[in-house]
């Protein structure tokens, strides 16, 4: 059996994000997901996403994490 690991998006007020460059790609592994966040996360950040949280097979497994960096 397969996993899915996917994202959401929240804005700054906890809504949900959708649109470019969001995505509802199911990813086969964590570090495929993981590596995704990592090359998209300011574009994110730009399109208005404030948080994301991982979800495997429809269960949270981290998150919301902010995109804010670190002060």
């Amino acid at each position: 059996m397969s996993e899915a690991w996917t994202w959401t998006f929240e804005d700054a007020d906890g809504g949900e994000v959708t649109g470019e460059p969001t995505t509802s790609t199911a990813f086969p592994t964590q570090s495929d997901a993981e590596n995704w966040f990592g090359e998209t996360w300011r574009e994110l950040a730009d399109a208005g996403v404030a948080a994301v949280t991982l979800h495997r097979d429809g269960d949270k497994v981290y998150g919301p994490m902010s995109l804010d960096a670190p002060t």
